[in-house]
């Protein structure tokens, strides 16, 4: 039998999932653990106004740390602690989900966009902000240029955040990894992501090759960027949406899916009861907005989280937001998927489960399953406390395929 976890560090569920998330940054530069554990020790399950100020005031405390560290020409450290800052602003942005009110998100969400741009300004890296044409609009991102030596065309990594991912995650996730081995990277948000959402309104979409033909049209027009080495990464949710792309477009080399999102919609429904999933299949939508509404007054945390999780989806009632929900799946597309694709299969994985192993039943010509468990202290959704090891999986396996 698979060993469990025989500690936790929070006895909130979602409080623990995010201090794992948070001090597996650590591994990139992007926490410190004993200064995550400080500032939430003692705080109680269901302290929702309690988390959210332990985050704020912890991203507070680390980005005056790196304002001084700047104005007395420490720039290393300066760069440093702005980073553990933009990650620890972004685990606030997440905490805003369970309070009453959205006031706090806009300033959180700017501070911590702030810290990761003064990062950006001092870390010795070679990173162009960059404005991705797309639709009417542009998508902001940040391109990465590895500064390994060597001639000739460099590979490139398109890094897909998920639905509530921060810049700082996906750094920790991928980046600095394509970076030490050679690739240029590029991160970005996309409808529905970080400043699309908090700062212009723009929602998701379910077609994401929408979304990541124009990315990948923008990479191909870099210089130094090897056209036929171009490999493709998506986290949480973004398992849904590198897969739905591909099965439309097949120019990149190489995709990793952490994990595998066939359909998005069972981290949703399987928490409904029978009768309110027969209410939405019937097309009961008065009915079920009505039963709905009625069980979020029982439950005001509830009701704070739907506000919260639905506003990417650009919808109004709740019936609206679930049918939204369904359409983000790639259960009929996924036989067009050509690309070799690598599928990450954590163990305890509490969001999707099962999904993993379905994409990759789904794509058996060119998918690698890829488990990862509890005795390797890998498991949980993303693998939050084994990012070096996902990391070496990943890239080895990139490497292979892109002929490096």
């Amino acid at each position: 039998m698979a060993r469990t976890h025989e500690f936790t560090f929070s006895g909130d569920p979602d409080f623990d999932f995010e201090i794992r998330t948070t001090i597996g940054q650590a591994f990139s530069g992007a926490a410190d653990i004993g200064e995550v554990l400080a500032a939430v020790q003692g705080i109680r399950a269901k302290d929702h106004e309690g988390w959210f100020a332990a985050w704020r005031g912890l991203g507070d405390r680390i980005a005056a740390q790196a304002d001084a560290a700047a104005a007395a020409g420490h720039t290393v450290s300066a760069a440093s602690a702005y980073l553990r800052a933009a990650s620890y602003y972004a685990t606030a942005v997440n905490a805003v989900a369970s309070l009453p009110s959205d006031e706090d998100l806009l300033p959180t969400f700017r501070s911590h966009r702030a810290a990761w741009d003064r990062w950006v300004d001092l870390v010795d890296l070679d990173i162009d902000r960059v404005d991705i044409p797309y639709d009417e609009t542009t998508m902001p991102g940040y391109w990465f240029r590895s500064g390994l030596a060597g001639g000739g065309p460099r590979p490139a990594l398109v890094v897909v955040n998920g639905s509530d991912g921060a810049l700082t995650g996906l750094w920790s996730s991928a980046v600095s990894g394509a970076l030490r081995r050679g690739y240029d990277a590029l991160v970005f948000d996309g409808p529905g992501q970080q400043s699309l959402l908090f700062e212009r309104g723009i929602p998701f979409r379910p077609d994401w090759e929408a979304v990541l033909t124009p990315v990948l049209e923008f990479v191909l027009a870099r210089e130094g960027v090897d056209a036929e080495r171009v490999a493709l990464y998506g986290i949480s949710q973004g398992g849904n949406w590198v897969p739905r792309a591909l099965a439309f477009e097949h120019r990149f080399a190489a995709a990793v899916a952490d994990p595998g999102v066939v359909d998005v919609s069972t981290s949703w429904t399987e928490h409904l009861p029978t009768n309110m999933r027969a209410l939405l299949k019937d097309g009961e939508d008065a009915k079920f907005d009505r039963d709905m509404e009625l069980g979020m007054k029982f439950s005001p945390d509830l009701a704070h989280t739907w506000r919260f999780r639905a506003r990417p989806y650009g919808t109004a009632g709740y019936a609206e937001t679930m049918r939204a929900v369904l359409q983000y799946t790639v259960e009929d597309v996924a036989s067009r998927i050509t690309t070799p694709l690598l599928i990450t299969d954590p163990e305890h994985e509490q969001f999707w489960p099962g999904q993993s192993e379905r994409l990759a039943a789904l794509t058996p010509g060119v998918s690698t399953l890829v488990s990862f468990t509890a005795a390797e202290g890998a498991d949980f959704h993303v693998q939050p406390l084994a990012r070096a090891l996902t990391e070496q999986r990943m890239f080895d396996w990139l490497d292979e395929r892109l002929g490096r």
